[in-house]
């Protein structure tokens, strides 16, 4: 017996990592590196106008969110008789304002550069159910006012929603759905597809100008 080998075998080391957490996390290194979600250096034209309109409207939904999550723990009465809560029902509202104002700017601006150029149709595909759900997320806030307007905007939609086969489904003038919707499951759409938005964007970086693909060639 040769007493320069092992009396054990070593197991065969894998090249598959045996945890999979540590597979995860290197799925997440090849696909989002750190210089790409974190970048020290960015190409000169990410600094055009309608990537500024996509962080501005980042930051209105911001200010959304933390004047939303004050309204709803005080509560309509507070934010209809009290100074402070109608201050920020107005920043709510404002908020909301400057959130669609620039995601419409961004959303156009990115149609005509065809932002889906190059393998990111799936980024621009994103961007535009975001729109559509935020569009929803303003209807059920409007129906949430607990005032005359939402009163108005509820008796005038009802018939619109039966009329389209999901007044069982979507009653807006059941205020703790509306309510519900407004404050939880739609927010929470949204914020979940931002954040989505914004990881692909950093993974496959924003699209070159039109013309500028043309001067490289």
């Amino acid at each position: 017996m040769d007493a320069t080998k092992p009396l054990i075998a070593p197991a065969p080391v894998s090249d598959k990592p045996q945890s999979w957490t540590l597979r995860v996390r290197q799925m997440i290194d090849r696909g989002l590196p750190i210089d790409h979600l974190l970048p020290d250096r960015q190409p000169y034209y990410v600094g055009s106008w309608v990537y500024v309109f996509g962080v501005v409207t980042i930051a209105a939904l911001a200010w959304v969110i933390v004047s939303g999550v004050v309204l709803s723990f005080m509560g309509p009465q507070w934010w209809h008789d009290s100074g402070v809560g109608r201050f920020f029902n107005s920043l709510h509202y404002w908020s909301v304002q400057l959130f669609f104002i620039f995601m419409v700017l961004h959303l156009w601006g990115q149609y005509f550069m065809a932002g889906w150029r190059h393998g990111r149709a799936a980024t621009w595909m994103i961007g535009v159910v975001i729109f559509g759900i935020s569009i929803l997320t303003a209807f059920t806030g409007y129906l949430s006012q607990q005032n005359f307007d939402a009163q108005f905007i509820a008796l005038n939609a009802k018939d619109a929603m039966n009329g389209a086969g999901i007044g069982a489904f979507f009653n807006v003038l059941n205020f703790g759905q509306m309510y519900g919707l407004h404050v939880m499951l739609l927010p929470i759409g949204v914020t979940f597809l931002v954040v989505v938005h914004i990881v692909m964007v950093r993974m496959r970086g924003v699209v070159k100008p039109i013309d500028a693909e043309g001067t490289a060639r």
